[in-house]
């Protein structure tokens, strides 16, 4: 009996209008600002259900598109390729993010920092408080920059013969006649099924949430999983090749572990909710 070898062939093009080239807009642009202004609406409802100014969603975008941006270029700078970007001919090219390279680590650090920094100045908003409510859409996002990575051919899954494999004809690999695992599309369906998990959690809870809950559990199960799709991918630079785990996974390592501490400090009366507002910000609005 013959044997016909099953897969998909992924031959889309990174850029929406390919045939205009003045107007070079790329699918992983879109997916990835599509998933700030859907997070900004999700928080700003938040907001209104627990009478914080609605307008300080606004403010969160901004200070999470830049620590997105700035965290993930610095963590890919940082964790993966040191000894080619520090150095003085190479150097300039740290400012160049449209050439790509950005890690999902520093990018969460980034936006750790710079809730830290955007509380400090609002006490109704907690640091532990505002994280708790900021991860539920960073899920999603999560979920449409895998997708975007997978619009790009890039961040490829190893080789296999399951029929659902895919052959990656723009990707920038020597064999892009092999199929391979869409490692992309596993991570991007985890962390749209980590969001809707997240957001059960906040619509049963809400206010009475305790303090670092939601954070904890998404670092658990968004780094814990990263940990596990880790063994589906190629490795992203060359230093990886022989090592055990890669950085991606070693990097997720203390993630989970700080999660695993959240959640238990969730338990604690250290994790007690701020009180609830008495004024309403947002009086008025629907609910």
């Amino acid at each position: 009996m013959e044997t016909i070898l099953a897969f998909i062939t992924w031959d889309v093009n990174p850029e929406i209008f390919p045939s205009i080239s003045w107007l070079p807009v790329r699918w992983y642009g879109l997916l990835f600002s599509l998933g700030f202004f859907i997070g900004t609406y999700i928080i700003a409802k938040i907001f209104v259900r627990e009478n914080r100014p609605e307008s300080d969603a606004d403010a969160i975008l901004m200070y999470m598109v830049v620590a997105t941006i700035v965290g993930a270029r610095l963590g890919h700078v940082i964790f993966y390729q040191p000894e080619y970007y520090f150095t003085p001919s190479h150097f300039i090219e740290i400012f160049e993010i449209w050439k790509g390279g950005l890690a999902s680590h520093g990018g969460a650090i980034g936006i750790i920092i710079a809730l830290f920094y955007y509380s400090k100045n609002r006490p109704d908003q907690p640091w532990l408080w505002i994280l708790d409510r900021v991860v539920i859409p960073v899920a999603l996002a999560g979920c449409f920059i895998r997708f975007g990575n997978l619009m790009n051919s890039e961040i490829i899954g190893v080789a296999s013969d399951l029929p659902w494999a895919f052959k990656f004809i723009h990707a920038h690999v020597s064999d892009p006649e092999t199929p391979r695992h869409p490692a992309q599309l596993y991570e991007s369906i985890t962390y749209l099924g980590i969001f809707f998990v997240l957001a059960g959690i906040y619509k049963k809870e809400g206010p009475k949430l305790p303090q670092g809950r939601l954070f904890g559990l998404f670092l658990v199960l968004v780094f814990g999983m990263r940990f596990v799709w880790e063994f589906f991918k190629e490795n992203q630079v060359g230093f990886e090749q022989g090592m055990e785990f890669n950085m991606g996974q070693l990097l997720s390592i203390p993630a989970v572990l700080g999660g695993l501490y959240f959640i238990w400090r969730s338990t604690t009366p250290a994790a007690a909710p701020p009180p609830f507002p008495k004024n309403n910000p947002n009086l008025g609005k629907e609910k």
